[in-house]
């Protein structure tokens, strides 16, 4: 077989990754906050890049001229057009818009975007009350510290205080010991039967119960500690738990041999306990959402507002742009003053174009997702129509990726409350008549307000919430509605059923 070497041209077209791009798309689905972070890096980071606020009074920005402004003015939308086609071109076309040749006019360019912002409107004008963040400055006792405490107060042995702290430190918020005791008690040095005595004495610190390893074993010490003690409770907790969860309580009454008021009394007094003792000692923090956009309603027509507070504003330093146009001569290394700015300068041109892109895309899919759910912003969750993220990317000219980065983690203010972009694309339950789709969103919500609405001792089943969404055209099956119920964090209704 002879081998031999050949010369081929082959045409082909792909798109490349380049640092910039992925910059871009990075960019895309931070939130405020990270992209607060990524700005301040830069600023740190870029002598080029400097914060507009920074600028000294009576000092104006910089008039936008030269060959770059020029055709600005003879097109408005030369701009918005190159900002949109960002993210389409391929890589070779990038490398010419963002790095350029050595005959480009920077200058021009850089005052393009000195004196050009944002077309969308900005959160700064609007002078809104912040929320209070007074919670973060308090510090509450954690369970483990708690426990802690009351450990360092009883008298045990070295080892027996190791396998304490072995215990308290395996305990899940809800103050349950997740980890094996017969490992924790090798660990510590003990035999497993003194280590259960160790546990006995965590069970009685407080909260009582904690360190149980099943509901069961936590309500049974609780209820050891009732005065006057409920032998009754006690039986009921140690062997007709299941029944108790269904509220079965004819049959707790004949198995146990005691009247059906008894076992009423005794449930009462079980329900007065807590299935999770650590839960007082939860953190209640509060998080704050700060919406990246605001849509508001002003007479007939919803208008949709960035929310730009406390997001520095950047422009290219007038003092480095000097030095572009005064320096030429090579240093030692053969380097030029002018090769380091302009290094700088193509990525700080590139950070604020990308910024730009990234606030006039999260404007564009809003508007967007507006104009499709004009009912949900003026009624509620109930009309939310289904929607997916390929209706949006149709509206806007994008793909669908964009549209999924936009997206992820951006936070909208709405009239019926605030939520995140993506909660607007749902899919879709047919109704009954062949008529418009309904979201699923909006069948949960149905759903839920049923529950609120029904008899608490006649609960609705999943087959009866079935019929009655049939009355209300939505036509759905009997194992989608116990789906749904169980997203809302509903139980089932014999689990809803209050006989008490």
């Amino acid at each position: 077989m002879a081998f031999e070497i050949k010369q081929t041209l082959k045409l082909g077209q792909h798109l490349v990754m380049t640092p910039q791009l992925q910059q871009a798309i990075k960019l895309l689905q931070l939130n405020r906050m990270e992209l607060a972070e990524v700005i301040n890096q830069e600023l740190m980071e870029n002598p080029i890049l400097e914060e507009l606020a920074d600028v000294p009074d009576g000092e104006a920005a910089p008039s936008a001229e030269g060959e770059a402004d020029a055709q600005s003015q003879a097109d408005p939308e030369s701009e918005q057009r190159r900002d949109e086609d960002a993210f389409s071109k391929p890589a070779a076309q990038e490398d010419q818009v963002v790095a350029g040749k050595d005959d480009f006019n920077w200058e021009s360019y850089v005052e393009e975007f000195n004196s050009n912002s944002s077309s969308a409107p900005s959160m700064r004008e609007i002078n809104e009350d912040l929320p209070s963040f007074e919670n973060a400055l308090t510090k509450t006792t954690s369970l483990e510290d708690h426990l802690s405490w009351q450990l360092s107060m009883t008298q045990l042995a070295p080892q027996e205080r190791k396998l304490g702290e072995l215990v308290i430190g395996n305990l899940s918020d809800d103050g349950y010991l997740t980890a094996n005791l017969e490992e924790i008690s090798r660990e510590a040095g003990i035999e497993l039967e003194d280590a259960e005595e160790v546990l006995k004495i965590i069970h009685n610190f407080d909260p009582v119960g904690t360190g149980s390893r099943s509901l069961q074993e936590c309500l049974s010490i609780q209820a050891r500690f009732m005065v006057p003690r409920q032998p009754l409770v006690e039986k009921i907790i140690e062997s007709h738990l299941g029944d108790l969860e269904r509220k079965n309580y004819q049959g707790i009454a004949k198995a146990l041999g005691v009247t059906y008021d008894r076992v009423v009394q005794a449930t009462k007094l079980i329900m007065e306990l807590e299935p999770k003792p650590g839960r007082s000692f939860m953190t209640n923090d509060t998080h704050y959402i700060t919406p990246d956009i605001y849509v508001y309603k002003l007479a007939d027509e919803f208008v949709i507002v960035l929310n730009e507070d406390g997001m520095p504003k950047l422009r290219i330093s007038p003092y480095y742009k000097n030095i572009l146009a005064q320096a030429g001569k090579p240093d030692a290394s053969g380097k030029t003053t002018k090769d380091y700015v302009q290094d700088k300068l193509r990525s700080a041109v590139w950070l604020i174009r990308s910024i730009h892109n990234r606030q006039k895309t999260i404007y564009k899919v809003t508007d967007a997702i507006v104009k499709r759910q004009r009912d949900f912003f003026e009624k509620g969750v109930q009309h939310l129509k289904p929607m997916i993220l390929k209706d949006v990317a149709s509206d806007i000219g994008m793909h669908e990726s964009t549209i999924s980065r936009v997206t992820t983690n951006k936070y909208v203010h709405t009239p019926v409350g605030i939520f995140e972009l993506k909660y607007f694309f749902n899919s879709s339950i047919s109704a009954a008549d062949g008529t418009d789709a309904l979201a699923s969103e909006a069948v949960k919500e149905k759903i839920r307000q049923m529950v609120q609405k029904e008899d608490p001792k006649n609960p609705l089943s999943d087959q009866k919430i079935v019929e009655l969404l049939r009355n209300d055209n939505i036509e759905i099956a009997r194992r989608t509605v116990a789906k749904y119920r169980d997203m809302l964090g509903i139980l089932s209704s014999g689990k809803r059923k209050k006989v008490i």
